[in-house]
């Protein structure tokens, strides 16, 4: 027995999300388009709410939509290569390689260096991985892809911690942040603060093409950002921040709304960079204290007391005060919205 398929159409009033129509068509997001390329199908192992799940497909199948197709994808290990490709299966519809967890990079400026041999100038290359295999054990060879200004985007999904082998801490987690190798113990439990690096800005260093930071909770600015991306040659670095509720003990369904808080905290800014200077920057649209975003997470559990009241108020007034310089040294609130 065959049954009649009818298409469904999904409407969502005030967003760029599936099936608007009340933005113009050159508006409208990758993920709007029911022919996307779908880079990161089905099929896959994440957690549910996986923020790097998200990121991944909203960014590569941005970078498809802009490059005709035209792309190839190099992961360094991580939570994304696990979940994604378990053997003999992979949830991957694009040319996409594996090697060792510290030298996509690498891999990636031999790709680029191969199809242009060829005569694929056509061909972008991508590479991608966590927070670990960017800000620490892939550091060395994606800041000699920086000084080389090869030809890829590497884009580097920011959970803030080791999460696949069992959520320690890596080169990104935050000041006081609970992992299994910062416990909330002692006089100054949780990660210490001045620790690890700001990867957006030790790009800037290098001053390559283009660098830009985006989160998952907005879809349009973070494929703006890949878009943007792909249309400098050289090396260009997308910093993406992708909640993880089993690293952050967040629920599954905060995943947005925490990438959110972040912004919207001045905790994580959203800007883009060309040539080592900021020249664009997100702003805030509602200004909100860190308490709320650090609230949401088990990984600040002793800040705050059974109540849920801020105990720890010199620690959460240090994140604060950070919070403060990045909205002031980015330009995040403007006049009219003080």
């Amino acid at each position: 027995m065959t049954m009649e398929r009818t298409p469904v159409r999904f409407y969502q009033v005030g967003s760029f999300a599936v099936g608007n129509r009340l933005v113009s068509l050159d508006r409208r997001s990758a993920q709007s388009d029911p022919e996307r390329a779908n880079s990161l199908t089905s099929g896959h192992r994440a957690c549910a709410g996986c923020g790097e799940a998200l990121g991944a497909r909203y960014a590569l199948d941005a970078a498809m939509r802009i490059t005709n197709g035209q792309l190839v994808a190099v992961n360094s290990t991580g939570c994304l290569e696990v979940f994604s490709t378990p053997y003999p299966e992979t949830s991957w519809r694009i040319p996409w390689l594996h090697s060792l967890f510290a030298n996509a990079p690498s891999v990636a400026t031999g790709v680029a260096a191969g199809l242009r041999a060829k005569g694929r100038g056509d061909v972008r290359v991508v590479g991608q991985g966590g927070d670990g295999g960017t800000a620490d054990i892939g550091f060395g060879s994606l800041s000699g892809m920086f000084e080389r200004n090869d030809d890829v985007l590497f884009i580097c999904y920011d959970n803030q911690g080791y999460m696949n082998t069992g959520v320690q801490r890596s080169g990104t987690t935050p000041g006081a942040a609970r992992t299994a190798t910062t416990q909330a113990v002692g006089p100054h439990p949780g990660n210490a603060f001045g620790q690890g690096k700001d990867m957006p800005r030790i790009a800037m260093a290098h001053a390559i093409p283009y660098v830009a930071t985006a989160t998952v909770a907005d879809l349009f600015d973070l494929e703006t950002k890949v878009e943007r991306a792909m249309s400098f040659h050289g090396a260009r670095y997308l910093h993406i921040l992708v909640p993880c509720p089993l690293g952050w003990g967040a629920e599954s369904s905060d995943t947005i709304r925490l990438a959110r808080l972040a912004h919207e905290t001045g905790i994580f800014p959203v800007f883009e960079a060309e040539y080592g200077e900021v020249v664009s920057s997100l702003p805030i649209r509602r200004h909100t204290p860190v308490e709320e975003y650090l609230r949401l997470q088990r990984r600040f559990a002793h800040l705050f007391d059974q109540n849920g009241d801020v105990k720890a108020t010199d620690v959460v007034g240090q994140i604060q005060s950070l919070a403060d310089r990045n909205i002031e040294r980015y330009g995040l609130i403007t006049e009219e919205r003080q």
